[in-house]
């Protein structure tokens, strides 16, 4: 008896068992389907973007938006996407890392660091002001300033890259700018975390930003100071993608932990990593491999920008939320300009290399989720900050072009309106005479064949009375010819014989 109640209970916890896992796996395949969903919708709107001349990006931060909990709610947890999007920042940084070329780093490493120093700096200043005016707490002042110093990576290279002046001037002192920022989250993560408890440990903190620092600069020195880096079995690897692929990504997910668990930020080993693998014999070969990687997991991480904005805060707060986006955008395009002509960029390179980085960047959405996990940062200062960083990189490349055609303007030396707004529109206005052209000639083709068909059809119509006309004719001359007498072999029979009789 006691034996077949065990068997029973037994075959009752085993058909648990699969019925659980039926209802996770049905669970986590909704879940895909979900994703999948999204990131069609997000290929499409890309595509469409792509179409307008505008980054790609900003399609898929519009599906996150749109398909959201706070959109159309086709993704209520967001939970999958997010840790998608943080494997996604770890490759970015490794991928920056590799592709760091340390001379031309070098070259630019004073006046980055300065423009990067003053960024924070001022950033730090008015969010501090901001927050005394508004009885905003120290720590949340000093995070929310943290968020706004920051600008993206992604986003200025993209747009660098569309105009042309990536590898220039303008581009090798943005991208020199951004590297300093980049390299300052570990830092500012360090402070982030430290704000949650009750007691800061200053000495904590000063010890692990020295550290990282000094672990950073000896790295550098030290791969200046030799050749390339040779990696073991690198003739038998060099040519095995596969292998390739695992072992640089299991490399940057390695630093990544041990960079975290030694109470540093994930991104500070995944960058370090990168470098390694950047000044190595591999570099030429790894890159091509991780970079189609690294665009699937940002696509990821900027769908889920998207999927975190609230849309009924934005709603509630509308006014603000636009003011604070504007300004921001605007006060950092006049102190990125500032810094850089102050430390000697001409005017144009200190134009397009300070409106590239006029946006707030990716790292301040890690900021800010480390500041509200830190409980440091309210729910509502999140919200605008993750609202605020995300409408600044969606109507970056707007601002930027229409920023340059402003100085395009200025620079011309125009005196009238019409002048003015020819120049500052002259590839519309190309473009629309070009459509206006193209219509033209569209209509044109349809009316020659408009009037071929209806010519076609009057001349057929023509014939067809011709014809009918002809056959009345026939007929009626056969009549004629009769007399007016009836022909006997058209009548019936009967009738002949009734005619007979009579």
């Amino acid at each position: 008896m006691r034996e077949s109640a065990r068997r029973w209970r037994r075959r009752m916890s085993l058909e648990d068992s699969v019925h659980t896992a039926m209802t996770e796996t049905a669970a986590h395949g909704a879940a895909l389907s979900d994703i999948a969903f999204v990131v069609a919708i997000a290929s499409i709107l890309g595509l469409g973007l792509i179409r307008l001349r505008l980054p790609p990006l900003v399609g898929f931060i519009l599906a996150g938006i749109a398909l959201g909990p706070t959109g159309f709610g086709v993704i209520a947890n967001s939970e999958n996407v997010n840790q998608l999007a943080e494997m996604g920042v770890l490759v970015l940084l490794f991928f920056i890392g590799m592709e760091l070329s340390l001379k031309a780093f070098v070259l630019t490493l004073k006046q980055a660091v300065l423009v990067a120093t003053g960024q924070i700096c001022a950033a730090l200043i008015v969010a501090v002001l901001i927050g005394m005016g508004l009885g905003i707490g120290l720590a949340e002042s000093i995070i929310l300033g943290f968020i706004i110093a920051m600008s993206s990576t992604v986003v200025a290279m993209k747009m660098l890259d569309d105009m042309g002046v990536l590898r220039g001037e303008e581009g090798r002192i943005a991208v020199g700018v951004l590297i300093a920022q980049d390299l300052a989250v570990v830092p500012m993560l360090i402070f982030v975390t430290s704000f949650g408890g009750d007691n800061i440990d200053v000495w904590s903190i000063s010890i692990k930003i020295v550290l990282s620092v000094s672990l950073l600069g000896g790295l550098l020195w030290w791969l200046g100071q030799r050749g390339k880096l040779r990696v073991p079995y690198a003739e038998q690897i060099e040519n095995n993608v596969e292998i390739l692929a695992l072992g640089a990504l299991a490399l940057c997910f390695s630093a990544a932990a041990i960079s975290g668990v030694a109470g540093l930020s994930p991104v500070y080993g995944a960058f370090v990593a990168g470098i390694l693998i950047g000044n190595s014999t591999l570099r030429s070969r790894v890159i091509p491999i991780i970079e189609p990687i690294q665009s699937v997991l940002l696509v990821m991480f900027f769908l889920s920008i998207g999927l975190l904005m609230d849309l009924h805060f934005i709603w509630d707060n509308l006014w603000l939320v636009i003011v604070a986006s504007l300004g921001v955008i605007a006060a950092k395009s006049a102190l990125n300009i500032a810094l850089l002509r102050l430390t000697g960029s001409s005017h144009q390179t200190a134009l397009i290399a300070g409106l590239s980085m006029a946006q707030i960047g990716e790292f301040s959405f890690v900021l800010a989720a480390a500041g509200l996990s830190a409980s440091a940062l309210s729910g509502d200062a999140y919200r605008l900050a993750i609202a605020v960083t995300a409408i600044s990189l969606l109507i970056s490349p707007i601002w930027t072009s229409l920023m340059h055609r402003v100085e395009r303007v200025a620079s011309a030396g125009l005196t009238t309106y019409r002048e003015a707004i020819l120049e500052a529109y002259s590839t519309e206005i190309e473009e629309v005479q070009r459509g206006r052209q193209a219509i033209g000639r569209t209509v044109f083709h349809t009316r020659v064949r408009y009037r071929a068909v209806r010519l076609a059809v009057y001349h057929r119509r023509v014939e067809k009375m011709a014809k009918q006309e002809a056959e009345s004719e026939v007929e009626a001359s056969g009549i004629e010819d009769t007399g007016g007498v009836i022909d006997d072999k058209s009548v019936p029979t009967g009738v002949q014989a009734d005619t007979t009789k009579e």
